[in-house]
């Protein structure tokens, strides 16, 4: 393969790996950028389901930590470098706003731990979040990850297909038409099967108008 080849080959490679465009918040570490599923790569924050804190005075801290990323970045652009590829074709990336790690800010600010599995990247963010107790780091939590390994159901359920609509319309063995809030106890137990006439809703007035009723 001839100078030119190559040249053009790693600049393909190069531009294949990153990438750019308005961000959506699908949870508390993943997001869409334009078409693209992007999972924040180095850290791991409380899952949509998870709850944190004693049990008498659970915290939806999934939902928090959703919260907390969406309202800094939904609708902003980002710029991003793949660094692999992960579960439900997600690209796993590290992703920059307005020049700041997107990642370094969610663990600084205490909504997700270092993903020591696969980085060290954010150790010290995490250090600095847990000493001033911040975020999660002030309830107390379970891992996302042990909390994943207790309930495979979390740990297997793919995001919404559209950020802004992650309320799950699911009909029961009796027909019942019931949807599940993030952050609400069967949320990440619930499967959205559209063959059965399930559906994602954006709100709970659609959901209602559509003859649903919430879960109890």
């Amino acid at each position: 393969m001839g100078e030119t080849a190559m040249l053009g080959l790693w600049l393909g490679i190069a531009a294949s790996a990153t990438f750019s465009g308005t961000a959506h918040v699908v949870d508390g570490d993943t997001l869409r950028v334009g078409t693209e599923l992007v999972r924040l790569s180095g850290v791991d924050a409380p899952e949509l389901s998870q709850r944190c804190g004693p049990k008498t005075a659970p915290v939806a801290c999934g939902t928090l930590a959703a919260g907390w990323l969406r309202t800094r970045l939904d609708g902003r652009r980002v710029e991003c470098r793949e660094i692999d590829r992960g579960r439900y074709h997600r690209r796993v990336a590290v992703c920059h706003h307005a020049g700041a790690d997107v990642a370094a800010a969610l663990a600084e600010a205490g909504w997700a731990t270092a993903y020591r599995r696969y980085s060290s990247a954010y150790v010290g963010a995490e250090g600095r979040a847990r000493s001033a107790r911040r975020g999660i780091w002030k309830t107390g939590f379970e891992t996302p990850a042990e909390y994943r390994r207790e309930r495979p159901e979390a740990a297997g359920a793919a995001p919404p297909p559209n950020p802004r609509c992650p309320i799950k319309g699911n009909v029961n063995a009796k027909g019942t038409r019931i949807y599940h809030l993030p952050g609400s106890r069967d949320y990440g137990a619930v499967r959205v099967d559209e063959r059965r006439g399930e559906r994602w809703f954006c709100s709970t007035t659609k959901a209602a108008g559509a003859g649903w009723r919430p879960a109890r």
